[in-house]
């Protein structure tokens, strides 16, 4: 491989494929995706397909960038000690600088995935295999696209659209950033697509991929983005009356272990503990930097994604949800440490330090009712109506009372208690800093709680080394 590929917008392309042999979550690294004569059968391609699973993992990706950008730059989490890391203080503090690594991870990473998405798309078609599997993993790899493109397009603004395998050199320095809008347009052909040839639900150890489900509802949320009110509301009655989901019970339930890809969750992204590489990092990154290992129990906490007061604050007296999403502090010594930290990635139980079990979840079904009720009152305000009815549904599961047309008037007032339900329910789900941006409200949300949030900021900086490398046709956002 040419040493000059790393060195290029969208060409980072070393990473090693896992194997199949013990299933999807159990995997091990075999090759890697340039091994020119690797693609010969459906077990080749099927390591193809989770080498782009695979990619979720990365510190680009769901490992880090994304709680980082989703979480860290709300007014959900913060960072208190600069010793947890200057690139992401400085997402937190809204000084982020063309240099940052956590923006060069963030796009970096989401290319090498979709790198790995392309690839398989471009080889499959001189595979011999059964058509049906060839054609569900094509969908697959054509979710995780859609998925990582939808990424970069809110956290980047215009980006190249790159949808084929990028083999030389030369090639990388034809792309240039396409318009958001088309990037958007890409991104719900590839989730329409997917969403005709995944399967509803797998078994076995294929349970985590891709479904039908994943598909739909990522197209709802993309929909959603892109004010497309009467569209996203289709989608998510699609993935209702389909009754392949429900809400649990119980909502600490949702992130048990034990619990894992449950008839809530339309997605995750998939970790397994035991030291295979393929551990999640969360239980140490969110538990204070100063807590040692009465938080974690292996290794120490790095600090991360620290629930701020005013989200401690956002809780309604009663609601159930708070208790299984953040704690107040913990006990070193036999004495009480007042310190906010994120509940929900906890592991009682892990294998090493940044090597746990808990998966990541992408999309779950609360999730969905939430975006339908926020479509129909974008649709038309009824007082009463199916969204008060699917925002009540939520509330009932935290134990409060419903909302009702007296307190919840008019559109506007909907809107905004939609917002404070998803902020609540979906909390360090990195889901707050994208509501915030898709309607509008981040600056005057953030700005009133202490921040001087510039509209430039909206978006991060294209990373200065993709401009370096190729300045003629890769342009800063404007303000960096």
């Amino acid at each position: 491989m040419h040493m000059k590929l790393y060195r290029i917008l969208i060409l980072l392309v070393a990473f090693t494929l896992p194997s199949c042999k013990k299933g999807f979550l159990e995997l091990a690294p075999i090759s890697d995706t340039n091994s020119v004569n690797f693609y010969r059968n459906a077990e080749d391609m099927l390591n193809a397909v989770n080498a782009a699973y695979a990619s979720l993992q990365f510190n680009g990706m769901y490992n880090l960038s994304m709680y980082a950008i989703g979480e860290t730059m709300s007014d959900n989490t913060e960072i208190l000690d600069a010793q947890s890391g200057i690139d992401i203080s400085q997402i937190d503090a809204f000084t982020t600088l063309s240099n940052n690594g956590i923006a060069s991870t963030t796009w970096n990473d989401h290319y090498r995935g979709i790198l790995a998405c392309n690839t398989v798309i471009d080889r499959i078609g001189g595979v011999t295999m059964d058509q049906a599997l060839k054609d569900r993993f094509v969908a697959e790899v054509k979710f995780l696209r859609g998925l990582m493109y939808f990424n970069l397009v809110r956290i980047f603004g215009d980006v190249p659209l790159v949808l084929t395998e990028t083999t030389d050199v030369s090639s990388g320095y034809t792309y240039t950033r396409n318009p958001a809008e088309e990037v958007y347009a890409q991104i719900v052909k590839d989730l329409q697509e997917a969403k005709q040839k995944l399967p509803a639900s797998y078994t076995g150890t294929n349970v985590g991929r891709a479904t039908s489900g994943a598909a739909t509802g990522m197209l709802a949320k993309v929909f959603l983005t892109q004010k497309k009110w009467a569209e996203a509301a289709a989608e998510t009655k699609e993935i209702i009356d389909s009754k392949m989901y429900e809400l649990l019970p119980s909502y600490a339930d949702i992130f048990k272990i034990s619990n894992k890809n449950n008839k809530e969750s339309l997605f995750e992204v998939q970790y397994k503990k035991g030291g295979y590489g393929l551990g999640s990092p969360f239980n140490n990154a969110f538990a204070p930097r100063l807590a040692g290992a009465a938080v974690t129990t292996i290794g120490a906490g790095s600090g991360h994604n620290l629930p701020t007061a005013d989200m401690d604050k956002a809780y309604e007296a009663g609601d159930l949800r708070k208790e299984a999403s953040l704690a107040q502090g913990y006990t070193s010594g036999g004495k009480f440490v007042p310190a906010l930290f994120v509940k929900k990635y906890l592991d009682p139980a892990p294998f090493a330090g940044g090597d746990s079990d808990n998966n990541w979840p992408v999309l779950r079904y609360a999730d969905v009712l939430l975006m339908r009720a926020e479509a129909l009152n974008e649709v038309g305000y009824v007082a009463g109506g199916e969204a008060f009815v699917l925002l009540n549904t939520i509330r009932k599961r935290a134990g409060l009372d419903d909302k009702t047309s007296q307190e919840i008037p008019s559109q506007a007032a909907f809107r905004l208690a939609v917002e404070q339900e998803r902020r609540v329910e979906l909390a360090f789900e990195n889901h707050r800093w994208f509501d915030l941006t898709r309607t509008g409200r981040a600056i005057e949300v953030m700005n009133a709680k202490g921040f001087n949030v510039q509209p430039f900021r909206l978006l991060l900086p294209i990373p200065l080394t993709q401009i370096q490398i190729n300045p003629d046709r890769i342009k800063q956002n404007p303000g960096y």
